[in-house]
């Protein structure tokens, strides 16, 4: 008899849900079938039933926060089953000993940390029986059932474990190691807090942070552009004006001098130049890519489109979702047509059929088999669902995902881009541009959600004459860059080598997958959040006080750039493949840590922290017996006190009468400090805060309480106009 340990309860069902079963506590019985002549177990992990013992376990001593305890190194790893799944455990080590259990396979997730799960399992049980390993994109009934007559050896994927279990093992020492160190440097400095570091979140927060003082540290110029409105042959279009290839005028006085000189003049066509673009469909999804579309056009968070893609596959409707190719074999190419017949069937989809590619197995764009990794891009399966049946967020994704298909079988999108260069009086030279669509192609499948900003055009031929009918000088500013959303946040990550001075490291750190993995990288975002490192509002990503200071700190040290992900994931590649020794690779992970630690030691006598990000910082409630809270002022509405609240200043007084007085600690993309608020309650106004941003635009004011309305609002250069926050 065969026992079958899967990742997750779901997954076992729906594995034994193709055979004639009972269901158990904690497993389910096959009976003896066409597969499993003998029947077999099915049981499941529940995700990460193991873990890394914590410090204490090696050591006493090391139980306590102490800088003399640094380095924690331990010279064998051990794992332990975590307590709130020793159940589970339990039942798995109870059929692993039953003598009937003449062999396992192992049904993880098929990827590394599922290959971790698993083993970690069995080594815990002290398992010796022989092991095969089912591998499977998708958990439809022929998926698993041709995935268990196409069992692998064991030592297959036995390298993948090796990687798993390195990367868990240095992440822990690193992360141990420089959290300490830092949460306790940090706490001489007067931050009372846990400061979490890791070797893929702390990169990936130095990048949100150098984005955030970039913002703050920008310095808006103004500029002018002079727009003429033409009217040539009963054709009307706009232009700007344009010298040595730009249409910003720095002086206002300029602009005005050329606004004037063309006002009624005659003009005419002086050139037409068009270029005809081609724009091939999109390559299917791989996980990444399917999270930020998701974000960019619905706002879900990268989690949430991994949850739901979760579910989507346990239910066998799409293929594995951790995948990190976005190409497939010609052999999944070859199932296209029937999947596609099935959706045709359906009638939100039949709009985009009869199909005007039959079959992508020739095209070499989506079919690749050297670019598929452990996985193939993530498409729809044959187990076609009822659409009307899904969740409304399940429907979406799964839309998207079909789309991608669909428009991967459609031509080329076509568009003719013109630019128009008009000559006011013979003299002043004034371009427009536009854009004209010749074939919609696969855009009429996935319609980007993109803003279009070439305008149409009129058809204008060099040479035509007419007059300018109107001139007008517009103001602007320069921009500060924009704050990252949750879904950039996940490109970011992927193509961190961007990043990168060492063209060596950054072609390593792209052929890696980046920072994290795509299994991975949601659950990155998720911990920032957590750790009070960054917030989300609005899908708009700021850093806090608290990531600041950390990144402030850590300044230069190889923890904070994507340089030292490149070359640890490089060796872990390495081992991988195995061609790389995991022995090794930790060695060299612990002289980085010792190196450090002595470091960091050294340099924090220098440290320096600006001022309101010292003001911003709230103290965590980790490092401290009971949260106190500085008063700030006196609340607007009650008699209590306006304190910091953390991701908000708010009344003390919430709980004895519920006073909902609060105020944004983030208003118009700008850090409100304490030292501002309380101004605010004592004097009626802050001081000028330069930076606030409103629909692209940056703007110069105080705040102020309106008094009758008990609510903030803005006040420009002293005077009675105001804006409401």
């Amino acid at each position: 008899m065969k026992l079958i340990i899967a990742e997750k309860p779901d997954q076992g069902s729906t594995l034994a849900s193709i055979f004639k079963h009972k269901k158990q506590k904690g497993f389910i019985e096959i009976f003896p079938n066409d597969v499993f002549t003998q029947g077999a177990y099915v049981t499941w992990a529940i995700g990460h039933v193991c873990q890394l013992v914590s410090p204490e376990k090696y050591q006493q001593g090391w139980k306590k926060w102490s800088l003399d305890n640094l380095p924690i190194i331990p010279e064998q790893f051990q794992y332990e089953v975590t307590k709130d799944k020793a159940n589970q455990f339990a039942i798995i080590q109870k059929l692993v000993s039953n003598p009937a259990v003449t062999e396992i396979i192992h049904a993880g997730d098929a990827g590394r940390e599922g290959e971790l799960i698993i083993r970690n399992i069995l080594r815990l049980t002290k398992c010796r029986k022989p092991m095969k390993r089912l591998w499977i994109s998708s958990l439809t009934a022929n998926a698993i059932k041709d995935g268990f007559k196409k069992l692998l050896d064991e030592q297959e994927t036995r390298s993948l474990y090796f990687e798993a279990y390195t990367r868990a093992c240095a992440d822990w020492v690193v992360g141990m190691n420089a959290s300490r160190l830092y949460s306790l440097l940090l706490q001489k400095q007067g931050f009372s807090d846990v400061f979490s570091v890791g070797r893929v979140q702390t990169p990936t927060l130095a990048l949100i942070v150098k984005r955030d003082i970039d913002i703050e540290n920008f310095k808006s110029d103004p500029f002018w552009e002079v727009q003429a409105n033409f009217l040539i042959n009963g054709k009307k279009f706009s232009g700007k004006w344009l010298i040595d290839g730009e249409t910003r005028v720095k002086t206002q006085a300029m602009a005005e001098k050329v606004a004037a000189f063309c006002r009624e003049k005659p003009a005419e066509v002086s050139e037409v130049l068009s270029e005809r673009k081609e724009f091939f469909p999109p390559l299917l999804y791989n996980l990444s890519a399917l999270q930020a579309e998701a974000n960019k056009r619905y706002k879900l968070s990268p989690k949430n489109t991994l949850d739901i893609m979760q579910k989507l596959y346990q239910k066998g409707y799409v293929s594995y979702p951790r995948s990190d190719s976005r190409h497939v074999t010609k052999e999944e190419a070859n199932t296209f047509s029937e999947i596609l017949n099935k959706l045709s069937q359906i009638k939100d989809y039949q709009s985009f059929f009869p199909l005007p590619i039959e079959s992508l197995s020739e095209n070499k764009r989506y079919v690749n088999e050297k670019k598929v990794t452990d996985h193939y891009a993530i498409i729809p399966t044959e187990q076609i669902p009822n659409v009307e049946r899904l969740s409304a967020d399940e429907r979406k994704i799964y839309d998207l995902v079909v789309h991608s298909l669909i428009a991967a079988h459609y031509n080329k999108s076509i568009a003719e881009y013109t630019t128009v260069t008009t000559l006011v009086d013979g003299r002043a030279a004034f371009v427009s541009k536009g854009k004209v669509e010749i074939e919609v192609g696969w855009r009429k499948v996935l319609n980007p959600k993109e803003r279009d900003e070439e305008p149409s055009l009129p058809l204008l031929k060099k040479g035509e004459q007419g007059r300018t009918e109107k001139v007008e000088v517009k103001e602007s500013q320069t921009q500060p860059p924009k704050r990252y959303t949750e879904g950039q946040l996940i490109t970011l990550m992927k193509t961190a080598g961007k990043h990168i001075d060492d063209k060596e490291l950054e072609k390593i750190l792209t052929r890696t997958e980046g920072l994290g993995t795509e299994a991975t990288r949601a659950g990155i975002i998720t911990m920032l959040k957590d750790r009070l490192y960054i917030e989300v509002r609005k899908n708009v990503v700021y850093a806090t006080a608290k990531a600041k200071i950390l990144i402030l700190a850590i300044g230069q040290e190889v923890l904070a750039s994507p340089e030292m992900t490149a070359k640890w994931e490089q060796k872990l590649k390495e081992i991988s493949m195995g061609s790389a020794e995991p022995k090794l690779f930790m060695e060299q992970t612990k002289r980085m840590v010792s190196h450090l630690i002595s470091s960091s030691i050294g340099q924090s006598s220098k440290w320096s922290f600006p001022v309101d990000v010292r003001e911003s910082f709230t103290p965590g409630k980790q490092m401290t017996k009971k949260q106190t809270f500085a008063k700030l002022g006196a609340c607007k509405k009650c008699d209590g006190s306006v304190v910091d609240k953390g991701s908000f200043y708010g009344c003390s007084s919430y709980q004895k009468n519920q006073c909902n007085f609060t105020i944004s600690k983030i208003i118009s993309g700008k850090n409100i400090t304490q030292k501002n608020i309380k101004l605010l309650l004592s004097e009626g106004k802050t001081e000028m805060i330069e930076g606030f941003t409103n629909k692209d635009k940056t703007f110069n004011a105080r705040l102020f309480i309106d008094e009758n309305e008990k609510k903030v609002r803005f006040l420009f250069e002293e005077a009675d106009a105001s804006k409401s926050v």
